[in-house]
């Protein structure tokens, strides 16, 4: 924890010194778009938001923050290609390979969790009770998502493709919606939605553990990167104070979580437990994506391969 501490404070230091809190604003610049994604358990965004640091951050500067509610990585990587979202506040690495394979440059600028136990494939109550059982079954969750790798690799392993079942594109909230009223076999879910599911009736048959490395992350539309690096240094800054927050007082933050996101506090420590939150990126991270991409591309989900070192900003790895 202490070596952690005083990576954070080094990191707010340098950045400090390349965003210059009294800097002026970028010429032009009057708003800053960036996604709110409060699942599996993103404390950093929702401290950043709940206390409003990114709001006094650039307060001086005439800046509005606008938080947009786009809780996939799809979502927030096509509204970053219609530069209608500067920054995904919360993106799974898997959804950053896709853009980029598809020529929507999405670059990566902060750790934000490495949550493996938070993702799950349930089914519904007297349902599948293992991944062989989904063979020409009904599955939901959201595609082009870390849960959707899940799917695949769950399916893999037991010698099975997508193509043995009944994949339905669905959010997060109607999947778990269409799992507890058993309009499908089984659902892809994440964080308080398994608590929640499990609690209904559902079971758990498969998590990322063992098959997936998640990873999620802060990213950033390319343009932005390039022409606003000191207002992105600051949003980075901003990010690690968040992380530096939680880690002064854990239980106040878990709290604030809990709120948030409409759980008891017992599931909020649970999810706190699961959510293994980060700042910053190692190389064993890169190593990971670098599997990923071999992966995707062996599985059809990615057109082209990708260089998961060409995305990460310097600022990504402290």
């Amino acid at each position: 924890m202490q070596a952690t501490r005083r990576h954070l404070l080094g990191g707010l230091a340098a950045l400090c010194a390349l965003g210059g809190l009294s800097r002026p604003a970028a010429a032009g610049v009057k708003e800053i778009n960036i996604s709110y994604v409060k699942a599996p358990f993103n404390l950093q965004s929702i401290v950043m938001r709940r206390r409003q640091l990114l709001e006094k951050e650039f307060a001086a500067d005439g800046i509005t923050v606008t938080w947009h509610d786009l809780t996939t990585g799809p979502q927030q990587t096509q509204a970053m290609a219609a530069g209608a979202l500067d920054i995904g506040g919360v993106l799974n690495t898997a959804s950053v390979l896709m853009a980029n394979a598809s020529g929507n440059p999405v670059r990566i600028a902060a750790g934000v969790s490495r949550p493996a136990r938070t993702f799950a494939i349930l089914g519904k109550a007297g349902g599948p009770a293992g991944v062989r059982d989904l063979k020409g079954k009904s599955v939901a969750g959201p595609k082009g998502t870390v849960l959707h790798q899940l799917l695949v690799a769950a399916l893999a392993r037991e010698g099975l493709s997508v193509s043995d079942v009944e994949f339905i594109n669905m959010d997060l909230p109607k999947t778990q919606a269409a799992l507890l009223a058993g309009q499908v076999d089984a659902g892809l879910l994440a964080a308080s939605l398994v608590i929640k599911s499990v609690a209904a009736g559902a079971r758990v048959i498969a998590t990322a553990d063992g098959l997936v490395s998640p990873l999620l992350v802060m990213g950033v539309r390319d343009a932005f990167a390039r022409e606003q690096p000191e207002l992105l240094a600051r949003v980075v800054k901003v990010h690690r104070e968040a992380m530096a927050l939680i880690e002064a007082d854990r239980e106040a933050a878990i709290a604030l979580g809990a709120e948030e996101q409409g759980i008891s506090l017992e599931e909020a420590r649970t999810l706190a437990q699961w959510t293994n939150l980060i700042a910053v990126l190692e190389p064993t991270d890169v190593e990971a994506m670098a599997a990923d991409v071999r992966f995707l591309l062996e599985n059809g989900m990615l057109k082209q391969p990708v260089d998961p070192k060409a995305l990460l900003l310097p600022l990504a790895m402290g």
